[in-house]
C-alpha cells in the first residue's frame, strides 16, 4: 500500500496522519515534501502512524533527519499511536529513547500544548489570546500572522475536535469564527464553544472577509477585536 497522508494544524502544532509504508522512493519523497511544507511555519509536529504497516531503514532515516530539523529549531517531532510492529522496530533500533512516543494523537498534541511554548512569531507577545476557527489553511495563516504582528497570542484550527483540545489546554480571551468556519458557526456549535470558553468574547466574520483586500480585511478584523465586538 502506497503512503497516504492527511495533514492539518492544531494551534501551533502541525499534525500529519500516515497510512501505508514509509519506505525509500516515492513514499519517502511525499512525506519529505510534507515535512518541508510544515517547517515553513511550524516547528512542533505530530506524526500519527497508526496506519503505518512497514518502515524501511531509509524511511526511518527520514524520520530521524526531520526529528533533528525540528529540535534544532527549538521544536520536536513526536510519534503517535504506533502499531505493535512499529513499536518493536523502535525498541530494536533503540530509537524509542530518541523519539517521544504517545498512545494516541490527542495525547501527542496535548503534550506540546501543556509545555506552553509560544507559537512561531509570538514568543514576545503578551496581548489577549485569540482562537481563530476556519477550514482554510491560507486564511488561518493570514490571520495568525496579522494578529501576531499586532501583539496577540494566536491559535487556529479548522476542526471542532481540535478546537476542544486547544480550549482544554489554553485559556482564550477571544473566539473568532472565520468566513469558512461552516458548521462551527451554527448556534449549537457556538454554544459548545462558549461553554468551553465562557469568558471569551465571540466574533463571527462575514463570508466576504476572504475576498476583501488584505489590508481592508485585516484592519476591519483588528477594529472588531479591539472594540470587543461580540455576536
Amino acid at each position: 500500500m502506497s503512503l497516504a497522508l492527511e495533514s492539518r494544524h492544531c494551534g501551533s502544532v502541525y499534525v500529519i496522519r500516515c497510512a501505508g509504508r514509509i519506505v525509500s522512493g516515492q513514499d519517502s519523497t511525499i512525506l519529505e515534501t510534507t515535512f518541508q511544507r510544515a517547517l515553513q511555519e511550524f516547528t512542533r509536529i505530530v506524526l500519527t502512524v497508526d496506519g503505518v504497516n512497514h518502515v524501511d531503514s531509509a524511511g526511518m532515516g527520514l524520520l530521524v533527519r526531520f526529528l533533528w530539523h525540528t529540535r534544532n529549531r527549538g521544536g520536536d517531532l513526536r510519534l503517535a499511536a504506533p502499531q505493535a510492529s512499529f513499536t518493536s522496530l523502535l525498541n530494536i533500533t533503540k530509537l524509542s529513547s530518541v523519539f517521544h512516543v504517545y498512545r494516541d494523537e490527542e495525547a501527542a498534541i496535548v503534550s506540546f500544548l501543556k509545555e506552553g511554548v509560544a507559537a512561531t512569531g509570538e514568543s514576545d507577545n503578551s496581548g489577549p489570546r485569540v482562537l481563530f476557527l476556519d477550514s482554510s489553511p491560507d486564511t488561518c495563516a493570514f490571520v495568525r500572522a496579522l494578529l501576531a504582528r499586532n501583539g496577540y497570542r494566536v491559535l487556529s484550527t479548522g476542526l471542532m475536535g481540535d478546537a476542544k483540545i486547544l480550549l482544554s489546554a489554553s485559556s482564550v480571551d477571544i473566539l473568532v469564527l472565520g468566513p469558512e468556519s461552516g458548521p462551527l458557526a451554527t448556534p449549537t456549535m457556538l454554544n459548545v464553544l462558549r461553554q468551553l470558553a465562557p469568558a471569551a468574547k465571540t466574533i463571527v466574520l462575514e463570508r466576504e472577509f476572504k475576498s476583501r483586500s488584505a489590508d481592508e480585511a485585516g484592519l476591519a478584523l483588528l477594529e472588531r477585536i479591539q472594540a470587543g465586538t461580540a455576536v
